[in-house]
Order: structure tokens, then sequence, then C-alpha cells
């Protein structure tokens, strides 16, 4: 279920994974630009839809895939923030029977081959994110949402981790570890106290990346709800226009197949189920 930060919508429509590319081939410094986008509408002219299959004023999902592919072509930037708000604002001048629009979207990261301008590979897996909610408020169109993230972070630490000293009982059979190598996803978004910060060409999205690395690499943990718990605190100390921080691990540590002492180790990908680990933070 998709949800609004305006508020919960009677009904609301639109068209999820398109994928877009824009190619610059003319020595610019942003060539190659992926995304995958979703953009949701809401409104009372769409109504009659639902009740009665009148499709007067309804714009058709496959109309919006092919508005975010060619308006594309117009948006001038390279990060998502920016191309969220372009494409929520054009489709709300455009179509006025819209009450809002909710556009999000995420990264598809492609680097260039070392020493090379025109080659590129996949990057990732951490890709970057955005969402941007804009409403009609009288003639003008008012920012509801603008949220970024990173999401699909793999991160490998081969010792300085632990578990221990938890509840035990009757389900307990997992035993005190002093020493892992930790294997953890982590998805994260933040919002910010000016949405104007968040328009900066990718400057907090790149520190806050950053960031979640060093913490992860010098930090020696009692569990994965202290590391995500210092990633925040470091992000809110670091970067003053972060107003607001989500954060959800998963403990994705591999199963062992044999060990030699804490010195190697052969491991094979965890099975399900897996370990949540969610955490909000808010500057104040």
């Amino acid at each position: 279920m998709n949800s609004f930060a305006s508020g919960p919508k009677r009904n609301y429509y639109g068209k999820g994974d398109v994928i877009v590319y824009r190619l610059c081939r003319d020595g610019r410094s942003d060539p190659v630009f992926g995304a995958n986008v979703k953009l949701l509408i809401y409104g009372d002219a769409f109504w009659q839809t639902y009740t009665t299959g009148d499709n007067t004023g309804l714009v058709a999902t496959d109309s919006m895939k092919n508005f975010i592919q060619r308006e594309t072509m117009n948006f001038p930037g390279s990060n998502l923030e920016s191309y969220c708000q372009f494409l929520a604002e054009t489709f709300l001048n455009k179509y006025a029977q819209a009450e809002g629009a909710q556009v999000s979207a995420t990264q598809i990261p492609y680097d260039a081959l070392p020493g090379s301008e025109v080659a590129f590979a996949p990057a990732g897996p951490a890709c970057a994110t955005a969402v941007v909610e804009l409403i009609r408020d009288g003639a003008t169109l008012r920012t509801a949402e603008l949220r970024s993230g990173i999401r699909g972070f793999r991160l490998l630490r081969l010792k300085g981790s632990a578990f221990a000293g938890f509840v035990r009982d009757e389900y307990t059979t997992l035993p005190d570890i002093k020493d892992r190598p930790l294997h953890m996803w982590l998805d994260l978004d933040w919002t910010y106290l000016n949405t104007s910060a968040a328009f900066s060409n990718g400057a907090v999205t790149k520190r806050v990346r950053a960031i979640v690395q060093d913490v992860f690499a010098g930090f020696e943990s009692g569990s994965i709800q202290e590391i995500i718990y210092q990633i925040g605190q470091k992000m809110l100390a670091d970067i003053p226009a972060i107003a607001e921080i989500r954060l959800e691990a998963n403990n994705r540590t591999w199963d062992t197949i044999a060990e030699q002492g804490l010195s190697v180790g052969v491991y094979t990908d965890a099975r399900p189920p897996y370990g949540c680990l969610g955490l909000t933070l808010t500057r104040g």
C-alpha cells in the first residue's frame, strides 16, 4: 500500500516501474542518468471512474508513462530530488484536475570504466532514492513531502561485531557471540529542515554514503541496533540540513559451513528468516 505525507487518500492511481535512461554524449559531467520512477496522483475528479466507470478527465496510466519518459529530455539536472520535483510540477501544471502528485524515483547507477569517458558499467548495489509530493494550495503548488534516501547497502565486516547478553528462556537457541563476521543490509532515508537543502546536486547523498561506510568500518558494536544508531547520530552531527532519519537494517549474516578458530571460515548465504531492525532519529 502506498502512503502520502499529506494524509490518507480516498483514491489514487498512477504508473510504477517506469524505466528511463538519459544519455548525454556531449562531454557533460553527468553522461548517464538512469531512474526507475513511480507517479501517483489523486483528486475528486477521478472518483467517478471508481463509482461509475466514467473516465472523463482521467489521465491514462500509459500516458503517465509516456509523460515521464518524454519529459526526461526536458529535465536540465542530474539529481533525483530535482527530477522528482520537475516531474510533479510539470504534471500538475498540465493537468488541473489532479489535486496532488507524488513522484518517487530510484537511481539506476552507472559508473565510467577506469580511464574511459565513453564506456560504463552498472554500479551499486546501493542507489539513491527520492520522493516528492506536491499538492495544490490555491493557485500555487505546495511541497507536502521531500525525502531523500539510499537503498541497497550490502556491508560485510570480518570482525569487531558481537551479540550477547540478550534474554534467555525456553525459546533461545542462539549462543552469545563475542566476535562474528557480520553481513548487514541497510536502507535509509531522511528529510530536511528546509526543503531547499535537498537540491544540493547530490552532495548530501554523497556525504551520507560516506558516513555509513565510515561508521560501519570503524565502529566495533554489540548489536546491529547500535551500528544504525551510531550512523544516525553521525548524520545528524555532520549534516545540519537533515531533520529526521529513518534507518532499517537486515541481519543477513552468512551461515557457517566450517571455521578454524577465529582465523579462517567458510560460509554460505543466510537462509530466511532474517532479523529486521528499524530506527527513527529526529533533530531536537
